[in-house]
């Protein structure tokens, strides 16, 4: 009797389990291509790279004149029109202006990635309530990204793209 009430308890387990599996809904999107579809990608992306130019324009600007200045100072010395000591100083001098060259480079990248982030965390977040929405009105209870390189789907039917519906969300289609 013992073994016939275990028997019922794990069919009736079974069941529940079978019919929690069947109940739940996948999908998956394809973020990649919801991104490219949004003008507010390729403008934060335009904006991105005319800061990174003018940054980087800046940066050449003061590695030129740091080459400039290291030339001056191996002609005067090959010359023989420098002291010693005057070398030892504009030697310092370049040194200091070769690191600030650095630090300027490390706050170049920071900035840059300060303004991706701030220019595209507000279009990840519309994206991300777009894909909620549409999960949420089709009954979904999964929704994987199944965007190449990113994805993490062995297979899957097309059926189950809510790639469409997610850009008509966005009114992008």
């Amino acid at each position: 009797m013992k073994s016939t009430w275990k028997y019922a308890l794990s069919l009736a387990l079974g069941m529940i389990l079978m019919g929690t599996v069947q109940a739940q809904k996948f999908g998956y999107v394809n973020s990649g291509s919801v991104l490219e579809a949004m003008p507010e990608v390729k403008e934060a992306e335009s904006n991105l790279d005319a800061l990174g130019k003018q940054l980087q324009a800046k940066g050449e600007k003061m590695m030129q004149d740091f080459q400039l200045k290291y030339q001056e100072l191996d002609r005067k010395v090959q010359a023989g029109e420098i002291t010693p000591k005057d070398q030892e100083t504009q030697t310092a001098a370049l040194e200091e202006e070769r690191n600030k060259i650095l630090q300027y480079d490390q706050d170049m990248q920071k900035q840059l990635a300060d303004k991706k982030e701030a220019l595209l965390t507000p279009i990840l977040d519309k994206v991300k309530a777009a894909i909620d929405a549409v999960a949420k009105e089709n009954g979904y209870t999964y929704v994987f990204d199944g965007s190449p390189g990113i994805g993490v789907i062995l297979y899957a039917d097309d059926s189950t793209n809510i790639t469409p519906l997610v850009l008509t969300k966005l009114g992008l289609q």
